[in-house]
């Protein structure tokens, strides 16, 4: 691609030759002559000197190298930006492949790419423009919109309803029954059945290996924006609000409630139950018991406002200071009682 056509799609300047021909983004240690790179993170910018790049990326008041500039105000949002310029994704062929086997009572849209090894159900709906990759199954009376993607062995569970534009990666199920059990103290634990479903709105992304419950009755629902990192745990009953991100490898039991664009950092614990408020940002590894206000920013075991949690990390690395000054004081104090 041209730098200048590059240029056009990014709303950037250009510094330097725009018919230069670009055919690759690669970052600033590892780029060449017909690559486009970037910078926006200050601690790499002593890549920036050395780079062998045809182009690069930069936002204001950051100078050049001695090749082609495109200035932008956000370098990380043009970087971003420039990713979907050169993307080119690989699809199955369009149509139904013969490997394939669909329901007689199954709808699919216009312009599918089915793949073989899929199943989809009875009575299940796909909008138009679905990718389904090998191996993905669709449980009966599944309802999808629009634009959808499923990657290599999804699964979604009989009943689940997924708006347009939703993308699950390789090995997400949707719709598992929850973990619902009741333990009495003289009989066998007893399953509690989860006869409920998932609702997916608009625009979600589900990252690989995350697993979404169906609820016990009513729905587990992911609204419209939201984004979830891979290996996610979201419990039956669960509510995760517009926009919220959310990243790997947290875990949130049953009924608990994320706010609209709210953050919650890698493993993050919640119990049950419990609100986390719009805009509340949570601390990687952070292990939540109660409520979080909205625009809330906490952190630790248990979750505590952040910069307390700070005070208490530092103080923890003081502790074997502490208990050695302790033990100083309590043996001066000692020697001074035996002396009287």
């Amino acid at each position: 691609m041209r730098l200048g056509d590059i240029a056009v799609a990014l709303e950037a300047a250009v510094e330097g030759d725009a018919d230069l021909e670009l055919d690759e983004l690669a970052p600033l240690d590892g780029a060449g002559p017909r690559s486009l790179s970037f910078l926006s993170n200050p601690r790499y910018a002593p890549q920036l000197a050395g780079t062998h790049a045809g182009a690069v990326i930069l936002g204001p008041g950051v100078d050049g190298p001695g090749c082609a500039v495109l200035r932008v105000p956000d370098a990380y949002l043009a970087f971003a930006r420039a990713l979907e310029i050169f993307d080119r994704p690989l699809l199955p062929p369009e149509g139904i492949d013969a490997g394939a086997r669909l329901a007689s009572s199954a709808v699919v849209g216009e312009g599918a790419r089915v793949a073989a090894g899929v199943h989809v159900g009875e009575n299940a709906r796909i909008g138009a423009r679905a990718t389904l990759h090998p191996g993905v199954v669709l449980y009966p009376e599944v309802t999808i919109g629009d634009d959808f993607t499923a990657h290599a062995n999804v699964v979604v569970r009989e009943r689940v309803r997924i708006g347009n534009r939703v993308t699950l990666s390789s090995g997400v199920v949707i719709g598992a029954e929850g973990f619902g059990y009741i333990s009495p103290p003289d009989a066998a634990v007893w399953k509690i059945r989860q006869i409920g479903s998932v609702e997916i709105e608009d625009d979600v992304d589900i990252g690989a290996n995350t697993t979404i419950d169906r609820a016990a009755i009513g729905v587990t629902r992911i609204e419209r924006g939201a984004k979830v990192d891979n290996l996610v745990m979201i419990a039956h009953g669960c509510r995760i609000g517009p926009e919220a991100l959310i990243a790997a490898q947290t875990g949130l039991a049953g009924s608990t409630t994320v706010g609209a664009r709210a953050q919650l950092g890698g493993q993050v614990g919640s119990a049950g139950h419990l609100s986390i408020g719009k805009g509340a940002r949570i601390a990687a590894q952070s292990g939540v018991p109660g409520d979080v206000p909205a625009e809330g920013v906490v952190g630790g075991y248990p979750a505590m406002e952040i910069g307390l949690w700070r005070r208490v990390s530092a103080a923890v690395r003081r502790l074997p200071e502490l208990f050695r000054r302790v033990r100083r004081l309590e043996a001066a104090l000692e020697r001074r009682d035996r002396a009287h």
